[in-house]
């Protein structure tokens, strides 16, 4: 560490402690994760997960891995430096985001995802507190330590991605799941822009079940037989069959962005839309505004061809897919050309906000959200002598 002047600790997770250093080659303020575990080796190094996927995944909307050493047995990861997370972002608010610029912040994820499925991978814990703010307003994907390759099998880590935006092939114990379960969480979390708390904030792994049918209404043969076999073999309890429409939970919500959860929040994961082919949804064809910006920001407008030239791939596919139970009818919209749905225009008056999250019976005895672990300071106690290895692509062609 002797190239890095340590600032702050930025956090303490279960893998690693993050802190804010200066190089002292070039005067530029970096990242750096020293993970936990230790490495008899480099090349054991150049296996762990979050080095093996982001040394084959460059995207402006994917944080940026800079440099790779080992020093005393223990691997370091510098990064670019980030400014805050979305998590963050959304507790400074007062009044939910507005339809331009939910869509500014999933038309920075979809692309971010785009990219990481397209190299083989699957993040496994996509939430908002992953996603961090560059300062020129770009959003990118971070922390990538369970990441997995989507060709790999299981027996995958038995607790990944945090609850509250786990997909029900998880909670199910499904034995086979992939890179839907990043659409999945990309769905919850493009409700709790419009919502400014959790769409399903489960106290356990059959209340997270409970609240997700709450809102969705329960899988049938039809819509998730694969899903309904698991219930039953594992005994989860589903809802009681009442279910709010996510048009009365976010009636500051569009029609278009409606119909965009509505596929994205698929109990299926194979009718969920691929990241690239949610880019082509017609939610998309409005104009968009960086929330990071000022009231006086000039609206940056996203069009269907500069989308299809972003992500040359399929055009979202508009076959319907339907979230009904036979006692929850869903009522299409003929008026969306989109081939979505809509539920009825009933809205309750949205509650009052207070310190960054909307009150709500939901919530009722679960306490404060989730947070960062907290801070603890580490000092200078990293120590010993340093071998950088830049991260070209040379030395990894050697050993990959």
């Amino acid at each position: 560490m002797k190239h890095f002047e340590e600032i702050k600790v930025l956090g303490d997770g279960a893998f690693g402690v993050v802190t804010k250093c200066r190089n002292l080659d070039n005067d530029q303020f970096v990242a750096i994760k020293k993970m936990k575990a230790k490495y008899n080796s480099f090349e054991e190094c150049l296996q762990e997960k979050e080095v093996k996927s982001l040394r084959k995944i460059k995207h402006e909307n994917v944080e940026k891995l800079l440099q790779v050493f080992r020093e005393n047995d223990h691997l370091y990861l510098v990064f670019e430096l980030l400014d805050e997370s979305l998590l963050k972002t959304m507790s400074k608010r007062t009044q939910p985001f507005s339809n331009e610029k939910v869509r500014y912040i999933m038309g920075q994820i979809f692309p971010g995802l785009n990219i990481i499925h397209k190299q083989g991978f699957f993040h496994r814990d996509m939430k908002p507190d992953n996603l961090l703010w560059s300062q020129d307003g770009v959003l990118k994907i971070a922390d990538f330590g369970l990441a997995r390759e989507i060709r790999s099998r299981p027996p995958y880590t038995e607790y990944i991605s945090t609850r509250w935006y786990r997909a029900p092939e998880i909670i199910l114990r499904h034995p086979f799941y992939n890179s839907p379960v990043d659409i999945w969480a990309a769905g919850a979390i493009m409700a709790e822009l419009y919502m400014l708390k959790p769409i399903f904030p489960g106290s356990s792994e059959t209340d997270q079940m409970y609240k997700i049918c709450s809102v969705l209404g329960n899988p049938t043969m039809e819509t998730w037989p694969d899903g309904v076999k698991l219930a039953a073999k594992t005994g989860f309890k589903m809802g009681n069959g009442y279910h709010t429409s996510l048009q009365q939970l976010m009636p500051n919500a569009s029609p278009e962005a409606i119909d965009l959860m509505i596929q994205l929040l698929q109990f299926d994961p194979s009718k969920r839309p691929s990241a690239s082919q949610a880019l082509t949804h017609p939610f998309f064809k409005g104009p968009s505004i960086n929330p990071r910006q000022n009231n006086n920001a000039q609206s940056n407008k996203i069009t269907s061809s500069e989308t299809e030239k972003r992500i040359p791939d399929n055009k979202f596919n508009s076959v319907n897919y339907i979230l009904s139970t036979p006692t929850a009818p869903v009522m299409a919209n003929p008026k969306l050309n989109t081939g979505g749905f809509r539920a009825n225009k009933d809205t309750p008056e949205i509650q009052k906000h207070t310190g960054g999250y909307l009150k709500s019976n939901i919530l009722k005895g679960l306490g404060p959200r989730q947070t960062p672990s907290s801070l603890a300071a580490q000092g200078n106690s990293f120590g010993g002598n340093t071998i950088l290895n830049s991260l070209n692509d040379d030395l990894f062609d050697d050993i990959f």
